[in-house]
């Protein structure tokens, strides 16, 4: 039902609303939860500059800076803050670093990723999504996040090498041309498995060579293959 809500009024949210001192209070409450989760400071700083309410329709924003997902539509999520700042923090983004992002989703990754300095190349394979999304970024002015329409499990092997790449999804395999489209010495930040997701870090050290980190479990929506219209 509340997905169904959601993406009835998801396009009125294209007037943004006011980044007010309420809602900056608030985001930087979610921002202490975090620090408090070991979150480190330069994702903070990050976050803080990503107004999260943008992204959820007025009649739910009293749920913005809850440290939860929340449904977007097209069975989708906005993903947990603790989740969007874990794997933040993972890339260990410098400036200007090239980044794949694989399910754009609501954007809020992808402006939080901006944010942090990276140039951004985020492939959505809900159109209804990568319509809606596209426009926000542009409302929003994240002038470095370049929306895509496609399957993420092909990437993009006309924009390729990436420094690094970021999965938002939990992908039952680690997808071959994505290991491919990462350059040497960059890494993969993904969600790994099916009923159990642990989140890893897959490290390019040679062309054919990776090696990986794992970390805590965490929830996602599933990573599907080909185009949804």
């Amino acid at each position: 039902m509340i997905a169904c809500i959601f993406e009835a009024e998801l396009r009125s949210t294209m007037n943004l609303i006011e980044d007010s001192y309420l809602y900056q209070g608030q985001r930087k409450t979610l921002m202490e939860l975090l620090r408090a989760k070991g979150i480190e400071e330069k994702v903070l700083v990050a976050m803080m500059k990503v107004p999260r309410h943008y992204f959820f329709p007025k009649m739910f924003l009293q749920h913005a800076y809850e440290n939860k997902a929340f449904p977007i539509g097209a069975e989708q999520t906005i993903s947990h803050p603790y989740t969007v700042a874990f794997q933040t923090q993972l890339l260990e983004i410098k400036p200007m670093e090239k980044i794949l992002e694989i399910g754009t989703g609501s954007g809020y990754q992808a402006a939080v990723l901006a944010a942090s300095g990276a140039r951004v190349y985020s492939i959505e394979r809900q159109k209804e999504l990568y319509d809606t999304t596209r426009v926000l970024l542009e409302q929003m002015k994240v002038m470095d996040v370049k929306c895509f329409y496609g399957d993420g499990y092909l990437g993009l092997p006309g924009y390729a090498p990436f420094d690094k790449i970021i999965i938002t999804a939990a992908a039952p395999i680690i997808p071959e041309p994505l290991k491919q489209q990462l350059k040497v010495g960059g890494w993969m930040v993904i969600p790994h498995g099916e009923e159990t997701t642990t989140m890893k870090k897959i490290t390019k050290i040679a062309e054919t060579e990776f090696i990986e980190e794992h970390f805590q479990e965490f929830k996602f929506v599933p990573m599907l293959q080909g185009k949804a219209k």
